[in-house]
């Protein structure tokens, strides 16, 4: 999938700068992604699963464009969220059985995405050492300090504060409430390390006590660890650029004198009603409930519809349009041949590759994608080349394998089935053998010279 030749300008959206920038690597060649990946306190819904494919589809892109890619996608299995949620069970259960159970869903959930595994994916839990040692540097240079076994950071000791998500210093509210307000020498600082609670059953030693990391210090841990300071992009929904991203921007930039990231990439959240979805609003829809219903190909496409850092609004009718357009891309897959495409075709699949390269725009490059199909499809013998080159890069690739569109032999004995029951005019058992190949994944199609199962 690598592209050989020159690698071209591939210009990203800086949420710091708040514009588009070029991306340039740290080390030519090699890109570095972190994107911030899901609470384990329940399973994953649809909207979740949008970072996991922008960021999995763009780093096949990279990778095509000639640079190695390392990208990390972390999971936070220390959280109040987590410990609240194994409290509130029936009956209640350990915090780390807990996270170690809907890590494991989480895990089988994208893997039904079918686009691979980061390359790393840590947990919080163990990464306790990074955390602790620059928490310890924060103390030790005064940009934190320790009170009743709860370390806090001086926000105001950061000049840059609110440089990421552009506010005012004293136009935030990190959002903890109460929690700590009498420990805190300003009520801007925020947590770094909790104590141990009555209650909480999980907790690791520390030099200031014994108790677990702040959310935000887990991700500068992790991320620093794993590519070091000056990553080239940092990734996740832009519900996270504050307080998540500004305070783990600052933390790495007081706590090492360097900036945590080069570009700070944000996508835009997926909309049920015209709200982003949320457990706390309880529109949700569950990865493996949406996968089950609409299949891979389809739920995979349809995050392509929209330019990522835009919203995207989740339905049956979009995800029927998505339908459309796999079973779109399949029959034109069924008339090409194997092999290299066309060369006046080729300004296609290159208006494809820029639109990724302008702040990997899918809308369109799903359109230039659309326009070599359509002019394929007036043509007899088109090689595959350029169609599966495009494909790959959006993790659809296997909507041109010709071997998927092979019935195996229990698929056979169904259709053969069906049309026993429709020679004998027994119309309730056809539908119902129509029925159970659709189960299995096909569509049964009458045509002139008899009936044939082809994929929906």
């Amino acid at each position: 999938m690598r592209r050989l030749g020159r690698v071209r300008e591939i210009r990203l959206h800086d949420t710091r700068r708040g514009e588009v920038a070029v991306l340039e690597p740290r080390t030519p060649g090699r890109v570095g992604i972190y994107a911030c990946g899901p609470t384990v306190y329940s399973r994953i819904h649809i909207g979740n699963a949008r970072p996991f494919v922008v960021y999995s589809l763009l780093k096949r892109f990279l990778q095509h464009e000639g640079y190695e890619v390392e990208f990390v996608a972390n999971v936070t299995d220390v959280n109040d969220k987590i410990y609240d949620a194994a409290a509130r069970a029936q009956p209640p259960v350990p915090s780390a059985r807990l996270a170690a159970e809907m890590t494991a869903a989480y895990l089988a959930d994208t893997d039904g995405l079918g686009l691979g595994r980061p390359d790393h994916e840590p947990l919080a839990g163990e990464t306790m050492g990074p955390i602790v040692d620059l928490i310890q540097a924060l103390i030790d240079n005064g940009s934190a300090y320790a009170a009743e076994g709860d370390v806090y950071f001086r926000v105001r000791s950061d000049p840059r504060y609110g440089e990421l998500s552009h506010r005012a210093i004293d136009d935030m509210d990190q959002g903890e409430g109460i929690e700590g307000a009498g420990r805190k020498e300003d009520p801007l600082d925020f947590a770094l390390w909790k104590a141990q609670k009555p209650g909480e059953d999980t907790a690791w030693d520390a030099p200031w006590g014994r108790g677990r990391p702040g959310w935000h210090i887990e991700c500068s841990a992790m991320a620093e660890d794993l590519l070091g300071v000056g990553l080239d992009i940092h990734g996740g929904g832009n519900d996270l650029v504050f307080p998540h991203h500004e305070n783990e921007a600052a933390q790495t930039r007081m706590g090492r004198g360097e900036e945590l990231a080069r570009i700070w990439m944000h996508n835009g959240m997926l909309q049920l009603s015209g709200e982003k979805m949320a457990k706390s609003v309880g529109n949700i829809a569950s990865l493996a409930e949406v996968l089950d219903a609409w299949g891979r190909d389809a739920v995979v496409l349809f995050f392509s519809t929209a330019h990522y850092r835009q919203p995207i609004r989740f339905s049956d009718e979009a995800l029927t349009q998505a339908q459309a357009s796999v079973r779109r891309i399949r029959e034109a897959g069924r008339r090409l041949t194997p092999g290299p495409s066309p060369e006046d075709l080729e300004p296609l699949r290159e208006r494809f590759f820029a639109a990724l390269a302008d702040d990997f725009n899918t809308p369109r490059a799903l359109a230039a994608l659309y326009d070599w199909i359509g002019e394929a499809n007036k043509r007899e013998g088109v090689g595959d080349a350029h169609a599966r080159e495009m494909l790959g890069v959006l993790g659809l690739e296997n909507l041109l394998d010709a071997a998927a569109d092979v019935p195996d032999a229990e698929a056979q004995a169904l259709l053969e089935a069906r049309e026993a029951a429709r020679a004998g005019r027994d119309w309730p058992e056809a539908d119902r053998l129509r029925d159970a190949l659709g189960a299995l994944g096909w569509e049964v199609r009458d045509a002139a010279d008899g009936p044939e199962l082809v994929r929906p």
